[in-house]
């Protein structure tokens, strides 16, 4: 049975639902998934999962939550290389700028997307929370 982490921060509750959405199909596709907030996790937990969700909120100038999720990520990022990631979040303004972004790091450190990235402008809808079950499932096959 897989390992995943679902990652994340949320300010409003709109990527908690996405977490919790992917999650919830990690574990319906067999894996042994488990949600964590971003104060929850640490760089040394890695190597305990098969696969990790990060999902995280636009903020700012379109850049990952400054106090709890980048320093987490940036703590993460050095041992991406090989591991299987997905990434998610919303957003309410901009166009999805910081998910580019956070992709081409991800890419950079060597981690291999399970995924598409999803976002969501503001609550995730039918057809965000249909991408985070995706998203899910792709972790669990992972």
């Amino acid at each position: 049975m897989k390992k995943v982490a679902i990652v994340y921060w949320s300010g409003t509750g709109n990527t908690q639902a996405m977490a919790e959405e992917a999650a919830k199909s990690a574990q319906a596709a067999g894996a042994d998934a488990t949600l964590f907030t971003a104060s929850a996790f640490s760089a040394s937990r890695l190597d305990e999962f098969d696969a990790i969700g990060f999902g995280c909120p636009a903020m700012g100038a379109e850049v990952l939550e400054e106090s709890e999720f980048e320093p987490l990520f940036a703590e993460c990022e050095p041992k991406l290389k090989g591991k299987k990631i997905a990434l998610f979040g919303s957003y309410d303004w901009g166009d999805g700028e910081w998910m580019r972004l956070w992709n081409e790091r991800c890419e950079t450190a060597g981690a291999v997307l399970a995924a598409g990235s999803v976002i969501a402008n503001n609550a995730p809808d039918a057809a965000a929370l249909a991408s985070c079950r995706i998203l899910g499932a792709a972790l669990a096959a992972a």
